[in-house]
């Protein structure tokens, strides 16, 4: 199933490189695998991951 996930503000590069990596840490370990991230234009991120299983209705 997949999940989005928000990076707080981060006007820097350097540290919202570090942010990221942090969180994609964090759902490798709860079992997700990190799809695709995107940077907004108001600092924040969204990363996208998926868990492999399937949607519960």
């Amino acid at each position: 199933m997949y999940k989005t996930f928000v990076i707080g503000y981060n006007p820097k590069a350097h540290k919202m490189a570090e942010e990221i990596e942090k969180k994609a840490n964090e759902l490798a370990q709860d079992g997700y695998k990190v799809l695709s991230f995107s940077i907004t234009n108001s600092g924040k991120a969204i990363i996208l991951a998926d868990n492999g299983k399937p949607k519960d209705d």
